[in-house]
């Protein structure tokens, strides 16, 4: 009986979580824009190519500013696992980005 209880409690705690294959499948982003309010952080994540001067949010995430707190300890915490296991990760300077990102080259 207390085994069937104890079993009843740790399902309680679970969560369901169920992954589209759509979403499953990731989207790239190379730039994230961050912004907050008061009561919420929203992070636009964007997909910059080089010569092509236009680019799209490809997804959009609204945090409150708890969770936004959550998920920088957790993204932390990750990439301090990452590093332990694979290396420091190489924080490299990028040169500014010009207001007419396109193709510079001559043919």
């Amino acid at each position: 009986m207390a085994d069937e209880k104890k079993k009843q409690q740790g399902k309680q705690g679970q969560i369901n979580i169920e992954l589209d294959e759509n979403v499953a499948q990731g989207t790239y982003s190379n730039l994230a824009i961050i912004n907050h309010s008061v009561s919420e952080f929203v992070v636009d994540f964007v997909t910059i190519m080089p010569g092509v001067p236009k680019s799209k949010v490809k997804s959009r995430i609204i945090l409150t500013p708890q969770h936004a707190k959550r998920f920088l300890k957790a993204l932390n915490e990750n990439v301090k696992r990452f590093e332990n296991a694979h290396g420091e990760i190489k924080d490299y300077q990028q040169p500014p980005m010009p207001i007419n990102f396109g193709p510079t080259g001559q043919a």
